[in-house]
């Protein structure tokens, strides 16, 4: 898993700068109207799952083994893009438990694929941080649902700048594990 990530980092950097521009968008209009929350959610969803699913297609075939939990979060996040595409007309309240459902399938697998990737890279806790985040996300808006819309943009708009900025690291330390990896491969192939 650690290869289909690090060879890929570039997918994660394109996946948390996704989730920073949705944040700032949702502070700078908090007064958004349903639909366009609706359109600016697809657009985001469907940026992070084709990001994840990218990056599991362009990992080798061994490492797409072992990185199941990228290819879930991939196909949840296009469903639930693909779903606020379908059905844009959808209340707030429905569209919180969506948002809710999303962000805590993507978090359990996030955290998934975090101790699978520990395992092949020593004090890796960005990609857990972001799950557990995303969890913690989705419990907050279940359990407290009667907050309104304007409660859901700002609290979209925390989570998908905390996503995004532990994205943002994650790509960064996967970064330099595969420069590292292909210099050391470099070297090698040079004796």
């Amino acid at each position: 898993m650690l290869d289909v990530l690090a060879r890929n980092w570039w997918l994660l950097a394109i996946r948390g700068v996704a989730a920073i521009v949705f944040g700032i968008g949702a502070f700078l209009w908090p007064g958004l109207t349903l639909l366009t929350l609706v359109i600016l959610f697809a657009a985001f969803a469907l940026v992070d799952g084709s990001s994840a699913l990218i990056a599991l297609l362009r990992g080798k075939p061994a490492a797409r083994h072992h990185a199941w939990a990228v290819g879930i979060i991939g196909v949840v996040g296009i469903l639930a893009g693909i779903g606020a595409i379908i059905y844009p007309a959808i209340t707030a309240l429905a569209l919180l438990y969506v948002v809710a459902a999303w962000a805590i399938i993507i978090g359990v697998f996030g955290v998934i694929a975090a101790v699978r990737l520990r395992r092949e890279i020593k004090g890796e806790l960005w990609m857990a941080m972001g799950g557990i985040a995303s969890i913690a996300f989705g419990v907050l808006l279940v359990l407290f649902p009667g907050t309104g819309l304007l409660s859901l943009v700002w609290l979209v708009g925390i989570w998908a700048v905390m996503f995004g900025m532990t994205s943002l690291a994650l790509a960064w330390r996967l970064r330099g594990h595969h420069h590292s990896m292909t210099g050391r491969g470099a070297m090698l192939g040079a004796h």
